[in-house]
Order: C-alpha cells, then sequence, then structure tokens
C-alpha cells in the first residue's frame, strides 16, 4: 500500500535562484511496522545562495559531523578506509538515519571526492537520507545524489527553505577534510562524532584539529556506547564532542 506525501511543488525562493520539484512516497513496509521513504527527484543544480535565506522564518538545524580518526588523526588512504570495522560503520549508519518520527528525513553533505569514493551499495543503506554534494566543478548532479551545491553554505541552507524545512531533521557532515573544516565553523554545528581508532594507520587524509575548549568531550552519550571496542584486533571507542561555546548568530 502507497500513501503518498503531499506533492513538492516547484518552488521558486525570494531570490529567483532555486528551483526544483520532487514527489515523495511514503511506503508502508508490509513485513514491519516501520515506515520507510523513498524519494524520486529531479536533479537539482543549486549555485550558491544566501545562508541566512529564510532564516527569520525557520527553525536552525542540528548540524553534526561524523567520522572515524586513527592516532594521528588519519581518516582515509587513497579514498579508502584503511581499517574493516564492520561495528564503527553499523554506528554510522544507524546514526545518520536516526529521526525522531516517521515521515522525517536527514540530510547528508557530501564532498565531491568522499562522495565517488564511495560504493553504489552505500547509498541503498541509507534510506531517509537525502544527499547534497558540494562541487564547484560539477555540471550535474551526480547518480543517487539528489542536490548539487557549489559551497557549503548553499547546500545547509537548503534545510531552510520549504518544503525541507519541515523535512529534514538533522543534516550529517561526512566529509571530506574541507567539509569538516567548514562544519566545525559553522554556528549550528553542535556535536562532532568521532570515533577513536586506536591503532597507527598510513592515511593520506586528516580530521581538521578542532578547539576542544569549544567542543568537549562527553563522558557518556545517549544512545553512544560508553566502553572500549574490538574487532579484527583493532581497538576502538566511540566519542561524541559537544559544542559548548555557542557560534556566532
Amino acid at each position: 500500500m502507497v500513501d503518498r506525501h503531499p506533492q513538492i511543488n516547484t518552488y521558486h525562493t525570494k531570490c529567483n535562484i532555486l528551483y526544483y520539484r520532487s514527489r515523495i512516497y511514503l511506503l508502508n513496509n508490509t513485513k514491519s511496522s516501520e515506515t520507510t521513504l523513498q524519494l524520486s527527484v529531479n536533479h537539482t543544480v543549486i549555485p550558491s545562495i544566501v545562508s541566512a535565506m529564510c532564516a527569520d522564518k525557520v527553525q536552525r538545524k542540528p548540524l553534526r559531523l561524523i567520522a572515524a580518526a586513527c592516532n594521528n588523526m588519519g581518516i582515509g588512504q587513497n579514498g579508502q578506509l584503511p581499517w574493516h570495522l564492520p561495528t564503527e560503520f553499523k554506528f554510522f549508519l544507524d546514526t545518520t538515519t536516526n529521526v525522531s518520527q516517521p515521515g522525517r528525513m536527514n540530510m547528508m553533505v557530501w564532498g565531491r571526492g568522499c562522495w565517488f569514493s564511495n560504493p553504489d551499495s552505500l547509498f541503498s543503506m541509507l534510506p531517509n537520507v537525502l544527499h547534497v554534494v558540494l562541487s564547484t566543478t560539477l555540471s550535474t548532479v551526480p547518480e543517487h545524489a539528489h542536490f548539487l551545491c557549489q559551497d557549503f553554505d548553499s547546500g545547509v541552507s537548503l534545510a531552510l527553505l520549504q518544503p525541507l524545512c519541515d523535512l529534514v531533521e538533522t543534516i550529517w557532515v561526512v566529509g571530506g577534510p574541507q567539509v569538516y573544516q567548514e562544519a566545525l565553523m559553522h554556528p549550528w554545528c553542535d556535536l562532532v562524532y568521532l570515533t577513536d581508532i586506536m591503532a597507527d594507520f598510513h592515511c593520506d587524509v586528516f580530521f581538521p584539529q578542532f578547539d576542544r575548549s569549544i567542543f568537549r568531550k562527553q563522558e557518556r552519550f545517549p544512545g553512544v556506547p560508553n566502553e572500549i571496542q574490538e574487532e579484527n584486533g583493532v581497538t576502538f571507542k566511540f566519542e561524541v564532542f559537544k559544542r559548548e561555546i555557542c557560534g556566532a548568530e
């Protein structure tokens, strides 16, 4: 049985720079009580837009980073993770797809290199996520993505605009390093989920340094295991850093 969500009609911002048309369908899963979302979007390229657009009318969204880093803060090599930790990967999936109620979605912001380093199979594991790819060189939206934006502020600002402001619950930033850096400086950024891989790996990309007097490590955090994990001979620990000093409004 398919219940149609109210159609997301063609929408022009007051600056006449954003255009898209999409339909969202809520699909009742006959095998469980959970409702899943499928989104069919006409691929949309978004130019740079004013980040404060509609901010006076729409509440800001939680903006969170999620990554795993080894002892030297390395997060990848040759576009791949240097470690194989299924438990850590499951934590990533569970965390970024979690929403408070059926019908809501999360937004995931990707740098171009990070996006293309992942296999197509990943995106089927993120059923209720809108994907925003950032690039100044691409001219068309990549396959499986929903939006292409030229800069970080433009991507984040999509969550302020109708109808997305009523659908998007959390914005997740998933890399690469430059995108993480911009996210850490954004006033909406409130949490950093950074898995501590307690080992040395050779890496060529690194998570940016951040001020840990502003982002304080939480001894315990809801929904996050507190104990040290071990898998495939590698120990790791899920850690959350919370912003204690508000960013500029």
